[in-house]
């Protein structure tokens, strides 16, 4: 991106006075452009940047959002900016392809630095979140090496019911949209995630993912 242009940013939420003060604030600080969504007829550039506002996982999983975006813009770069509570869902933003992911009280300062890092190519987080990724990690490498406690106990085999659930995970749906699928109460539906997660030692529906996947490319 030649650098006498401007970045250009969408910002995808819904439109409340929160999210015209902080567009104002990104179209006042030099180098940036706030630009219309990016199906608007009149909106003849594509964006940079698409600072999705997330407040809530999404009916077909966290990352859904991302993935959308993605699809129809493949060249645009994804900052996550969480909601409250969403933390637990950043290893889901980050594997559907977000470039950056900020906590929901992350500063204007701080996601301004963001958009102009991720648009010079790089990939930030926030450093309070940098050791639970590092952790996570971690843990994904050990499971699937299987060098890791208690990570290397045996697996118990799966219900034919589990095994469904365990593929609309990969799919990466969350527990309502796993139960709208499967007609089940959204409470059964996490009480049959508990399980599997426990019967295949794993602390988190990522690791969970990566584990299946794994299984099935021995």
């Amino acid at each position: 991106m030649p650098p006498e242009k401007p970045i250009r940013i969408f910002i995808a939420e819904n439109e409340t006075p929160a999210r015209r003060s902080f567009a104002s604030i990104i179209d006042g600080t030099p180098g940036f452009e706030v630009i219309r969504p990016p199906g608007d007829r009149a909106q003849r550039d594509a964006p940079h940047i698409v600072l999705l506002d997330h407040e809530a996982p999404a009916l077909d999983g966290a990352g859904a959002a991302v993935r959308r975006i993605l699809r129809e813009r493949p060249d645009a770069q994804v900052i996550v900016r969480a909601g409250p509570g969403d933390d637990d869902h950043m290893f889901d933003f980050i594997c559907a392809g977000a470039q950056a992911y900020l906590p929901h009280d992350a500063a204007d300062s701080e996601i301004l630095d963001t958009i102009r890092a991720v648009a010079l190519g790089q990939s930030r987080l926030a450093p309070a979140l940098t050791r639970r990724l590092i952790d996570e990690f971690r843990r994904i490498c050990h499971a699937a090496r299987g060098d890791g406690v208690p990570y290397c106990a045996p697996e118990e085999a799966l219900t034919e019911r589990e095994k469904d659930i365990l593929q609309l995970i990969v799919e990466g749906k969350g527990n309502r949209a796993i139960a709208s699928t499967l007609k089940l109460a959204e409470g059964t539906v996490k009480n049959y995630v508990s399980r599997i997660m426990e019967k295949s030692n794993a602390r988190s529906r990522t690791e969970l993912a990566v584990k299946s996947l794994n299984r099935r490319s021995e």
